[in-house]
C-alpha cells in the first residue's frame, strides 16, 4: 500500500477572521485575479481611476451648485426644444440617453457573438454601436451649439449662476471625449474582426491570440462604463 505523503494529508491553514481574513483572501490572488487576463485587469484598473475622475467632477458640480448664492438655472427650461411652437423640456437629452443605453445592448450582443467566433455579426454589431455613439456625439454638439448661441459661456450664462456654464462644458465635454475615443476603437476593432485578423493571427495593433476575441469584451467594458457614467450625469445634471 502506497504511503500518503504529508503534503496530500495536510489541511490548508485557516484564514484570519474579520477584515484581516478578507484582506488576506484578496491579497493571496487565488480568486480575484487568478483567471483574469492582463488586458482585462488593465482595463479594470483604468476604469477604476476614471471613476475617481468623474466622481470628482460630479462632486465639484454639486459643491458649486449648493454653495452659490445665485439661483441655479432650471434644466427643464435651459434644455428645452421648440417643437411645433411648444417648448418640450429635456426631449433631446431623453433621446441621447435612449441612444446611448441602446448602444450598450448592441455592444453586449457583439461580445456574445465574438466568443462564438461569428465574425460577421460581431463586426456589424460593433459598427452599429459606433453609429449610436456618433449619433450621441452629434446630438451633444447640437446641444452645445444651441447653448453657446443663447449666450452660455464657461464664465457666464443668461439664466443665473455663472458656474453653470463651466461645470456643464467640463463634465459633458469630458464624457463626450470618452464617447468619441470609444467610437474610434470600436471602428478599429470591428475592422479587424471583419477581416479575420483574430482568426489568422495577423500582426498589428490590438491583435490577440488566434481565435481569441477577448479584445471585443475589453472594448465592451470601456463602452459600458461610458454608458454608466452618462446615467449619473443625466441624473445629477439634467434631473436635479
Amino acid at each position: 500500500m502506497s504511503q500518503v505523503t504529508q503534503t496530500e494529508t495536510k489541511a490548508p491553514l485557516p484564514l484570519p477572521e474579520g477584515m484581516r481574513g478578507f484582506a488576506s483572501d484578496w491579497a493571496s490572488d487565488q480568486r480575484t485575479f487568478k483567471n483574469v487576463s492582463w488586458g482585462k485587469a488593465m482595463m479594470w484598473i483604468f476604469l477604476l481611476s476614471d471613476t475617481f475622475v468623474f466622481g470628482c467632477f460630479l462632486l465639484a458640480y454639486m459643491t458649486a451648485r449648493m454653495s452659490t448664492p445665485v439661483a441655479w438655472p432650471n434644466p427643464s427650461e435651459v434644455f428645452a426644444l421648440n417643437i411645433g411652437g411648444q417648448e418640450v423640456p429635456l426631449i433631446l437629452i431623453a433621446i441621447m440617453t435612449f441612444v446611448l443605453i441602446s448602444s450598450s445592448g448592441t455592444m453586449a450582443m457583439a461580445v456574445n457573438y465574438g466568443y462564438r467566433r461569428d465574425r460577421r455579426k460581431t463586426a456589424i454589431l460593433m459598427l452599429l454601436t459606433a453609429l449610436f455613439g456618433v449619433m450621441f456625439v452629434g446630438m451633444q454638439a447640437f446641444e452645445w451649439t444651441k447653448l453657446i448661441t443663447e449666450g452660455v459661456r464657461p464664465w457666464e450664462n443668461p439664466w443665473g449662476a455663472a458656474q453653470f456654464g463651466s461645470t456643464f462644458f467640463m463634465i459633458t465635454g469630458f464624457h463626450g471625449t470618452h464617447v468619441t475615443i470609444g467610437v474610434i476603437f470600436l471602428v478599429i476593432i470591428a475592422r479587424k474582426v471583419w477581416r479575420g485578423d483574430f482568426d489568422t493571427e495577423k500582426r498589428g495593433f490590438f491583435t490577440s491570440r488566434k481565435g481569441h476575441y477577448e479584445i471585443v469584451e475589453i472594448t465592451g467594458l470601456y463602452w459600458h462604463f461610458v454608458d454608466l457614467v452618462w446615467v449619473f450625469i443625466f441624473a445629477f445634471f439634467y434631473l436635479w
